[in-house]
């Protein structure tokens, strides 16, 4: 059987938005048998160096990225989130660039944009996933707009290389619309000649974490609980 590598995963250091702790992301997962693992926190790399040692530390092989927003802060159009792995040592500096420039030039009160130009700047030894549903390919193909959403994936393509970009396939029953684009995203797939990948979009290490995860979000989106 293949092995899985869990490539899209945040930590405490996703503020508000995750609740693992560096050290038990990294035992937990060499409890169950990961030999690789990603760590991809929101719009931030604060973790990284943590991350590193302790991975090394467990004879893990540590896997850096971040979750990216892309858009711009000069126009009203949504951002997407992007999945962002650095390949070698000088992915990870191009991921250091555009998340400086997230905070210090693309930041809209909200999140740490990158514009599609300064995207593919610093693309150079990046592997990037098309991100949960609220990536810009997913939400075309949640809208219906296939046409869009091939024309996006091939963007992306062209700016990270034809064997960097990956769709991304989640397993979130409970989100609405997630199955249906997943059968979609395999036929664009297909399509476009563009290789899939699974991912888990982890936010908590244990299923009785849930409840406060969900507390979290609440927390974040301004509801009382």
């Amino acid at each position: 059987m293949p092995k899985f590598t869990h490539l899209h995963v945040h930590s405490h250091y996703s503020l508000l938005d995750g609740l693992s702790r560096i050290k038990p992301l990294v035992k937990t997962a060499k409890e169950r048998g990961f030999d690789a693992l990603a760590l991809t926190d929101s719009g931030v790399l604060y973790g990284a160096i943590e991350f590193y040692k302790t991975c090394l530390e467990n004879e893990i092989k540590p896997i850096i990225g971040m979750e990216a927003y892309i858009g711009s802060k000069n126009t009203d159009k949504k951002y997407y989130s992007l999945i962002l792995l650095a390949e070698n040592y000088a992915g990870y500096k191009n991921l250091i660039k555009l998340c400086s420039y997230g905070h210090t030039n693309g930041f809209n009160g909200e999140r740490p944009l990158i514009d599609k130009e300064t995207l593919k700047k610093y693309s150079q030894n990046i592997i990037a996933l098309s991100g949960d549903i609220a990536g810009e390919v997913p939400t075309l193909l949640k809208q219906g707009k296939r046409l869009e959403a091939e024309a996006a994936a091939c963007e992306y393509g062209n700016i990270f290389g034809a064997d960097n970009f990956y769709l991304e396939l989640q397993d979130h029953q409970a989100i609405p619309g997630q199955m249906e684009v997943n059968a979609k995203m395999i036929d664009l797939a297909k399509a476009a000649d563009i290789p899939l990948v699974v991912t888990r979009d982890v936010h908590y290490l244990a299923s009785e974490d849930a409840e406060a995860q969900d507390i979290l979000l609440c927390i974040r989106d301004g509801v009382r609980v």
